[in-house]
């Protein structure tokens, strides 16, 4: 199969990405904000993966979409949930791997794997935005931070506040008043983190997880999110050697590879 292409879209409620895989290697990629049209989003990354290696369309042999966009990708030759995908795209990338959190812009999902990278149990939670990309999207906002300084600046924390309100919108009123109180930004942040990390652990408790971790996603990107779920449950993620935000079209860049090999 040399010379052969295969297409990994994934179009999330923040970011779409692509992914083009060649004899199991990337060999071009492409993430960029949302448009309001899961179409145009699709087509933004797709070509702009393909122009960085002088591509074209046909000249992909399979592609499998995922995400929240996933049945809006008019080009793509089958769609898979984003659990499987990020599943499997941690697995390839780490067959260590057992316990995978992908935090994405609309919610949060646990994903147990088997030891062939399949999936075994999941639980998510979609029902608020508290403990998901957009609750840090918003909060960051209001302190004129991008996702990763809010990461960055709270670990100079010295006194974290605490943020009792598990709505985002009441959450939101929390953080104007300790800004309105001359907080400091890392106290805030710190804050921020530590709420958004016991919002994920919640979800821990209704599954019986296994060694080894990682966490998948853009939020991955945010080190003190991941750090305090390194502190509250006692364990080390491992990193993985791509981009976070790119896992899931990585392994929908496989399962293409999979389905054209069966088909």
């Amino acid at each position: 199969m040399d010379k052969m292409l295969f297409c990994g879209i994934d179009i999330g409620s923040l970011t779409g990405k692509c992914v083009i895989l060649e004899n199991d290697k990337i060999i071009s990629h492409s993430i960029s904000q949302v448009t309001k049209n899961p179409i145009l989003t699709s087509q933004i990354v797709f070509f702009d993966a393909l122009n960085k290696i002088n591509k074209r369309p046909e000249d992909i042999d399979f592609c499998v979409a995922t995400g929240y966009g996933r049945e809006k990708v008019p080009y793509a030759n089958k769609s898979i949930s984003e659990i499987s995908c990020h599943g499997l795209g941690a697995f390839i990338l780490d067959p260590k791997i057992r316990t995978v959190i992908d935090v994405g812009g609309q919610d949060c999902k646990i994903i147990l794997l088997d030891d062939q990278g399949s999936l075994k149990d999941f639980v998510m939670n979609e029902k608020c935005a508290a403990g998901t990309g957009r609750y840090l999207e918003i909060m960051a906002d209001l302190l004129n931070l991008s996702l990763e300084e809010l990461g960055k600046i709270s670990l100079k924390s010295q006194s974290p506040v605490k943020m009792n309100s598990v709505c985002s919108i009441y959450a939101q009123s929390e953080v104007l008043y300790y800004i309105s109180k001359k907080v400091k930004k890392e106290d805030i942040a710190a804050g921020i983190n530590r709420a958004m990390a016991e919002r994920v652990v919640s979800l821990f408790r209704k599954l019986y997880l296994q060694p080894e971790f990682t966490i998948s996603g853009g939020v991955a990107k945010n080190i003190g999110v991941v750090k305090n779920l390194e502190q509250i449950l006692n364990i080390k993620f491992k990193n993985l050697p791509i981009d976070s935000q790119l896992v899931g079209a990585f392994g929908a860049a496989h399962f293409a590879q999979r389905n054209f090999k069966n088909s």
